[in-house]
């Protein structure tokens, strides 16, 4: 269900195959994997730490997680108007590979949605008694982010295939933004109502 919310990445993604195409929407998609990757392994390691050694910092990252994801699902519905933007953009912007690449792999970096998922969701999952939190986190990450990576790559082609569809209505585009805020906010209610207590 997680993978499926527009978030940060996937939005940017969908933005790049709306306004320049399919090839460009590829490059943003295997950026962001790669950015999300290297973020997965800072927080693999960090939480992992944090988790082994205090049981209540689980509990502090689960409500920190939940009330952020909460804030970018209302953020995301207030603004949900904003992908339809993408489809004034210049024909040369970010078209090059390399340059969806590294601008992918920037949004990957910064991306809320993973960093919460990955700091506050995964460890919800782990066992201490099965051997170090942090692989485990790191291990539960990477079937994520791959996961993530193949649904990206099938929403870069399809966005960059239905351009002109996209392009008669920005309504759509509204409504796909307007649902993937609420769907986040009802994750963050979720992950605040659920999940393993110390």
């Amino acid at each position: 269900m997680f993978l499926v919310v527009p978030g940060p990445g996937m939005l940017f993604i969908l933005g790049r195959a709306i306004a320049l195409g399919a090839r460009a929407a590829l490059a943003t998609a295997v950026g962001n994997y790669v950015g999300v990757l290297v973020l997965l392994a800072g927080v693999s390691a960090g939480v992992g730490l944090l988790v082994e050694r205090v049981a209540v910092v689980l509990v502090v990252l689960k409500f920190v997680g939940a009330a952020y994801l909460v804030w970018l699902g209302v953020q995301a519905y207030r603004h949900r108007g904003q992908l339809a933007a993408s489809l004034s953009a210049p024909a040369d912007s970010a078209s090059r590979p390399t340059r969806a690449f590294l601008e992918g792999s920037v949004v990957g970096l910064t991306n809320p949605k993973a960093i919460v998922f990955f700091a506050t969701v995964l460890p919800q999952f782990t066992d201490p008694a099965q051997g170090s939190v942090g692989v485990q986190v790191a291990v539960f990450g990477l079937a994520f982010c791959t996961l993530a990576a193949v649904l990206d790559a099938v929403w870069a082609l399809g966005a960059g295939s239905a351009r002109d569809w996209f392009a008669t209505s920005p309504r759509r585009l509204r409504r796909l933004g307007g649902a993937g805020g609420l769907t986040m906010i009802g994750l963050g209610i979720g992950v605040a109502a659920t999940g393993r207590h110390p």
